[in-house]
């Protein structure tokens, strides 16, 4: 007898079987191009497994991992369409056109909606990424030159200060 499991079988196509799972992928991919023409669509399945290890890894422990920056980055190459520099590169962590974007990110942990970007870096746009304590991601963007002016080198810019997401 064959022990094929033909749970997942939605229908034979071209010669070969399509599954439930691959037209669920393909729509999610699509409401996700929908939303943001820009996507950069490959990086998917990579924030979707790194978003849910981090949320069932603090299910089960308590804890968190260390990848909320690489969620955020990840977050912005879909939404935005950013193209990241390879890790550890000098200035910005990707462009997007001729804009190098800084990306920080809010930890679902933090106590306040706050993060510190060094303004001696070169970039000319500021994506912040919120990542809430029901693991939900949300990003806004601004341009460096809307962002208030003071003295010193590091600047606290506010998630509620930063002009909504489009």
């Amino acid at each position: 007898m064959d022990d094929t499991d033909w749970s997942d079988r939605a229908f034979y196509d071209d010669g070969e079987w399509v599954t439930w799972s691959e037209i669920d992928e393909q729509l999610r991919y699509k409401e996700w191009g929908a939303k943001y023409p820009n996507a950069i669509r490959s990086m998917i399945p990579y924030f979707e497994n790194l978003i849910s290890l981090a949320e069932s890894y603090h299910a089960e422990t308590g804890l968190h991992l260390a990848v909320y920056g690489d969620i955020g980055e990840l977050f912005g190459a879909i939404t935005y369409g950013i193209r990241l520099n390879k890790t550890y590169a000098q200035g910005a962590d990707g462009r997007l056109g001729n804009d190098h974007v800084e990306v920080k990110t809010i930890t679902p942990f933090k106590t306040k909606d706050v993060v510190v970007v060094d303004t001696a870096g070169n970039f000319n746009r500021l994506l912040v990424v919120k990542i809430n304590g029901d693991f939900q991601v949300s990003g806004r963007m601004i341009d460096r030159k809307a962002l208030p002016k003071r003295q010193g080198r590091y600047l606290r810019v506010r998630w509620s200060d930063l002009p909504s997401a489009r």
